[in-house]
């Protein structure tokens, strides 16, 4: 079992709306039967105005399977449309979950 991190370093003020479009794309991910994305915002960072969202895949393939799958790709793309405007720049972590 993997976990997959995602964090985004937004823009000052911008947090909210990147929170939006992960909060839209937990409930699609939901819908197409995809694992739980949970959806966090700093209290206490490494910097300001971070945003990270997480979620557990049994696998490095089924992640990337999940990732190229046309049906959903079109309306996450809708979803995250513009993000670069929202974000100074991002990262993400993948980890094997020990216990």
């Amino acid at each position: 079992m993997l976990l997959i991190r995602d964090i985004f370093y937004c823009k000052p003020g911008k947090v909210r709306p990147m929170v939006e479009k992960f909060v839209a794309m937990s409930k699609l991910g939901d819908k197409k039967g995809m694992p739980k994305m949970r959806v966090m915002t700093d209290v206490s960072a490494e910097r300001y105005w971070t945003v990270v969202s997480e979620m557990e895949v049994e696998s490095m393939d089924a992640m990337m399977a999940m990732m190229q799958n046309p049906d959903a790709a079109k309306e996450f793309e809708t979803i995250m449309k513009g993000y670069h405007d929202l974000v100074d720049h991002g990262r993400r972590e993948v980890y094997n979950i020990e216990a």
